[in-house]
C-alpha cells in the first residue's frame, strides 16, 4: 500500500473552520468543475468550496465538523469519483470489547476516515479513507492518543505471519511466566487467610506461633510483590485509561484490587482510622483475583492461537526455496528471486513452490489446500500447478506463471484474513453494549458499595468493600468482544481447509439466512461443454462403426456438435478416414463421402429429405427429449444408421448437491438460456423447484429480482466470470471457481473445485458458525446480566448468599474460556458432501 502525505490543510482534530482537500477524479473540462463545486456547496455545513482541474483537487471548507462521506456522496452524485485506500494496522494493548470501540471511534474522527473496523480477535484494523487526504501516521497517532500501539502492515502482506506469530508466542510465554510467579507467591497467602477460616487446626497454628499481626505483615509483603510484579500490567495499562475517562477492563481489575489491597493496608498499619470491628485484611482476594486473571489470559492466548491456526497453517505451506533452472544450470534460490517465466524442477515429496504450467514429467498432486479433499489429482504437459500443493510421486518441470501476491496461495490467504478481520450485522448490538459496559459497571460497583454501607449489616464498611470488589471484578467485557471475532476466525478458517472461501465475513450470516438457491445451468449444473451422450446403432450398423464414419464427416465442420462427436470417436481411440465431397445444408445437417461410404448427419427433417422414415426411432427420441437432449439421426449408404444425442451433460455429483439443499430445508431455482421445453425437463430430472428459461445473459439480474419479489433472500451459484452481474445482485453470491481462479471480485464467496457439493457445505458451515457465535453472545450477555447482580450481593436478602472476589475473579476468567472454547469446536466441523477435487468448471 503507498503511503499518501497528509495534506496541511486537513486537520485530524476536526474543529470549526476546517479544511478538507479531496483528490477528484474523471473530470476534463471547465463545466466538470463547475458540476463539482455546485455538488459540494449544496453539502449542509460546506461554507465554501473551490475545484481545480489541474491539481483534480477540491478544497471543501467546513463552518463545522467536517462529513468527509457527505461530499463524496455529493461528487459521487455528479458523476465523479474519490479515490480510497484501504489500510491495515495490528493494535497492541486490546484487552477487551471496550478497547475495540474506543480504537474504532479514535479512528473514524480523523476527518477523511470513510470506515474503521477492528477486531479484537485478530487485533487488526482495516480503515478505509480518503486517498491523499489521510496517511498511516495520521492513523498511528491516532490509536496511540486513544491508548494502544498501532503498526502498519503492508498491502502485500497483511497478515505479517511470522513476525505477528513471533509477538503472540512472546506475549503467551510473558502471560506464564507472570501467572507463575503470581501463583507461587500467592499460594502462602492464600494458604494463612482462608486456611485459617477453614482448618480451625491451622488457625490456632498460626495465632500461636506467627501472630495475627505479623501474619498480615507477611500476606502485605507477598500480596505486594504480587500486585506490583506481575500485576503491575493491570495498573500500567488500566490507570491511564481510567484517566483518559476511557476505562476498560484493566481499570476493572486496578480499581477491585487496589480497593481490596488499600482497606487492607489501612486494616494493617493504621487500624485505628476504620470503624470498630472492620479491620479486616483480604489480601488473599487482591493476590488470588491477580493470579486468576493471569491464568485466564494465559488460557485465553493459547486458545486464541489456535483460533489463528487455519492462517499459520496456509502460511505454513508455502515453499523457502525453488530448483531453477538457469543458463544450463540448476540453482536452488529463495522463492522472491524467482521470475515469471523461470522454469523449476520439482522431485516426488517436494512442494510445488509457486504457480506455473506443467512443460515436462507428470506426476499425482495433493492439492487439498484448494479443494479440501486429500484425493491427489493426475498432472501432465500442460496442466496447471499451484504453489503450496505437494507433489506426491513422479518429477516434473513447471514454467512460473504467477508469483508474489499474485499466486493462488498468496490469493487465499489475503482472502481467509480479509473475513477473519470483517464484523457481522450482529455484532452491530454487541458494539453499542460494549462502549457503556465498564463505565456502567464502573457505576454499578459504586451503587453496590454506597447502599451496603447504608443498609448493610455490620460490619457495613467490609460488607461494601468486598461485594463492590465482586462486583468489579466479575464484569467481564472480554467475552463479548471476543464472541462473534473468534467465531469468524475459527469458521472461515475450517471453510478454507474445505475448499471454501468467504471473501466476506459479512456472507457468513447472510448465507444462514438464505431460502433460494439460484443456479446458472452452463458449468455450474453442467460439465459446461457439449459431449457425446448418446449414440443408438439400428440394426445392422456397430457403434464404433457408425462413430468412425459420422466422426470423420464432422472433422469438416465447425459446429460445436460436430467437435463434441470428433472428440467422442479420439477418446476411444478410433482413427478416421479421409473425407471427400463434404456438403452442408444449413438447419439441416451434413453429408460427405468417407472410405467410398456416402455419410449423412442431421435433423428428422434432412432424413425425411433424403426419403428416410425415423419413425423406428420414436420411442428413442421422445426419450432423449425427456433428459433435454435433441436427438440427431446418422445415414449410412441410404439406410437410416443411428440416433445421436449430443448435450451438455449434468456433473455426476449435481443431483447429490441439490438433494442437499433440499434437506438443508432450501427452495433451489435454475437460470438458463435453454428453450422452456429442454429447461422443464432438466428441472425435471434433477427435482428443481422453479425455473427461469430463455434468459439472455443480461436477463439473470432480472430473474434474479423475480425470485426475490415475495421476501425471498436468494443466493446465485455461477462460475464467476459471465455470471459476475449476477454474482453482485444476488443476497449471497457464490463462485465456481477453477481451482486457480480465486480472485473472482464480484463473489462474495468462492468454492475452490467445480464441484457444486461445495454449496450445501458453505451453507451447513454458515448455519453452524452463527449458531456458535449466537450461543456465545448468549452466554456472554447471560453471564454478566445474571451474575453482576449476584456479586452485588442482590440474593442476600434472599438467602444470604454473597460472592466472594475470588470466586468472582474465577468466574470471570472462565467466562472468557468458555466462548474461545466453545468458538473451537467449529474446527471439528464435518462437510456434509466429500468434494471431489477433480472436478473442474470450464468456464
Amino acid at each position: 500500500m503507498a503511503t499518501v502525505s497528509h495534506p496541511q490543510s486537513s486537520n485530524p482534530s476536526s474543529a470549526s473552520g476546517t479544511r478538507l482537500s479531496l483528490p477528484v477524479e474523471g473530470m476534463t473540462c471547465a463545466s466538470c468543475v463547475g458540476r463539482v463545486e455546485r455538488a459540494l456547496k449544496a453539502v449542509p455545513g460546506v461554507y465554501k468550496a473551490a475545484v481545480n482541474l489541474a491539481t483534480e483537487r477540491a478544497d471543501v471548507t467546513f463552518t463545522g465538523v467536517t462529513d468527509p462521506q457527505a461530499v463524496v456522496h455529493a461528487i459521487e452524485r455528479a458523476g465523479y469519483s474519490v479515490r480510497e485506500e484501504t489500510s491495515h494496522l495490528a493494535i497492541e494493548g486490546m484487552t477487551c470489547a471496550s478497547c475495540v470501540g474506543r480504537v474504532e471511534k479514535a479512528l473514524a474522527k480523523i476527518p477523511g476516515v470513510l470506515e474503521a473496523n477492528v477486531n479484537l480477535a485478530t487485533e487488526r484494523a482495516r480503515v478505509r479513507h480518503l486517498a491523499g487526504v489521510v496517511c498511516v501516521a495520521d492513523l498511528e497517532v491516532a490509536v496511540k492518543k486513544a491508548g494502544y500501539t498501532a503498526r502498519h502492515l503492508s498491502a502485500e502482506a497483511p497478515n505479517e505471519g511470522d513476525q505477528d506469530t513471533a509477538r503472540r508466542d512472546d506475549e503467551a510465554r510473558a502471560l506464564q511466566r507472570s501467572m507463575w510467579v503470581a501463583a507461587i507467591l500467592t499460594l502462602p497467602v492464600f494458604v494463612l487467610e482462608m486456611g485459617s477460616h477453614l482448618i480451625p487446626a491451622l488457625h490456632h497454628w498460626v495465632m500461636d506461633v506467627i501472630g495475627q499481626q505479623m501474619n498480615w505483615y507477611v500476606q502485605f509483603a507477598l500480596a505486594s510483590l504480587v500486585l506490583f510484579g506481575p500485576g503491575l500490567r493491570f495498573f500500567r495499562k488500566g490507570v491511564p485509561a481510567l484517566l483518559r475517562g476511557a476505562p476498560d477492563m484493566n481499570s476493572l481489575v486496578s480499581v477491585g484490587t487496589a480497593a481490596a489491597y488499600g482497606y487492607s493496608l489501612v486494616a494493617t498499619f493504621v487500624p485505628d482510622m476504620l470503624p470498630q470491628g472492620t479491620a479486616h485484611v483480604y489480601f488473599e482476594a487482591a493476590a488470588v483475583i491477580v493470579t486468576l486473571i493471569l491464568l485466564g489470559r494465559t488460557l485465553e492466548a493459547g486458545a486464541k492461537g489456535r483460533t489463528s491456526q487455519a492462517i499459520k497453517r496456509l502460511v505454513g505451506l508455502q515453499a523457502k526455496t525453488a530448483r531453477v533452472e538457469r543458463n544450463g544450470a540448476t540453482l536452488e534460490i529463495a522463492l522472491d528471486q524467482v521470475t515469471t517465466g523461470d522454469v523449476v524442477l520439482v522431485r516426488p515429496g517436494e512442494k510445488v513452490p509457486l504457480d506455473g504450467e506443467l512443460i515436462e514429467g507428470a506426476s499425482y498432486v495433493d492439492e487439498s489446500m484448494i479443494s479440501g479433499e486429500p484425493v491427489p489429482v493426475s498432472k501432465e504437459v500442460g496442466a496447471e500447478v499451484v504453489g503450496g500443493t505437494l507433489n506426491k510421486t513422479g518429477a516434473f518441470s513447471f514454467r512460473v506463471t504467477k508469483v508474489g501476491a499474485n499466486t493462488v496461495l498468496a490469493q487465499i490467504i489475503r482472502l481467509v484474513e480479509q473475513a477473519q478481520g470483517s464484523k457481522l450485522p450482529i455484532q452491530a448490538l454487541v458494539d453499542k453494549v460494549t462502549m457503556w459496559f465498564v463505565p456502567v459497571v464502573m457505576a454499578a460497583a459504586m451503587a453496590t458499595f454506597l447502599v451496603w454501607l447504608i443498609v448493610g449489616p455490620a460490619p457495613a464498611l467490609s460488607f461494601a468493600l468486598v461485594n463492590a470488589v465482586a462486583v468489579l471484578i466479575i464484569a467481564c467485557p472480554c467475552a463479548m468482544g471476543l464472541a462473534t471475532p473468534t467465531s469468524i476466525m475459527v469458521g472461515t478458517g475450517r471453510a478454507a481447509e474445505l475448499g471454501v472461501l468467504f471473501r466476506k465475513g459479512e456472507a457468513l450470516q447472510a448465507l444462514r439466512d438464505v431460502t433460494v438457491i439460484a443456479l446458472d445451468k452452463t458449468g455450474t449444473l453442467t460439465k459446461g461443454r457439449p459431449e457425446l451422450t448418446d449414440l443408438v446403432p439400428a440394426e445392422g450398423f456397430e457403434y464404433d462403426e457408425v462413430l468412425a464414419l459420422v466422426a470423420a464427416v464432422e472433422t469438416r465442420s465447425e459446429h460445436p456438435i460436430g467437435e463434441a462427436i470428433v472428440l467422442a470417436a479420439r477418446d476411444k481411440g478410433i482413427m478416421l478416414a479421409p473425407v471427400e465431397a463434404f456438403a452442408a445444408t444449413p438447419g439441416f445437417g451434413v453429408s460427405a463421402t468417407v472410405g467410398g461410404r456416402t455419410v449423412a448427419v442431421g435433423a428428422d427433417r434432412f432424413m425425411t429429405q433424403l426419403g428416410l422414415d425415423v419413425m423406428r426411432f420414436q420411442s428413442t427420441a421422445q426419450h432423449l427429449g425427456e433428459q433435454g437432449k435433441s436427438p440427431l439421426y446418422a445415414a449410412i449408404d441410404g439406410r437410416l444408421a443411428a440416433v445421436i444425442a449430443v448435450a451438455d451433460p449434468i456433473k455426476p455429483t449435481t443431483p447429490e448437491a441439490i438433494k442437499a439443499l433440499h434437506a438443508l430445508g432450501l427452495k433451489v431455482a435454475m437460470i438458463t438460456g435453454d428453450n422452456a421445453a429442454t429447461a422443464a425437463a432438466i428441472a425435471k430430472q434433477l427435482g428443481i423447484d422453479e425455473v427461469a428459461a430463455e434468459v439472455l445473459p443480461d436477463g439473470k439480474v432480472a430473474a434474479l429480482k423475480q425470485l426475490r419479489s415475495h421476501g425471498a433472500r436468494v443466493a446465485f451459484v455461477g462460475d464467476g466470470i459471465n455470471d459476475a452481474p449476477a454474482l453482485a445482485e444476488a443476497d449471497v453470491g457464490l463462485a465456481i471457481g477453477t481451482g486457480t481462479d480465486v480472485a473472482i471480485e464480484a463473489a462474495d464467496v468462492v468454492l475452490m473445485s467445480g464441484d457444486l457439493r461445495g454449496v450445501p457445505n458453505a451453507i451447513a458451515l454458515s448455519q453452524a458458525t452463527i449458531r456458535n457465535i449466537q450461543q456465545n453472545l448468549f452466554w456472554a450477555f447471560a453471564y454478566n446480566a445474571v451474575l453482576i447482580p449476584v456479586a452485588a450481593g442482590a440474593l442476600y436478602p434472599v438467602n444470604g448468599t454473597l460472592l466472594s472476589p475470588i470466586f468472582a475473579a474465577a468466574a470471570m476468567a472462565l467466562s472468557s474460556i468458555f466462548v474461545l472454547g466453545n468458538a473451537l469446536r467449529l474446527k471439528r466441523f464435518q462437510a456434509l458432501l466429500s468434494v471431489d477435487p477433480q472436478v473442474r468448471s470450464k468456464n
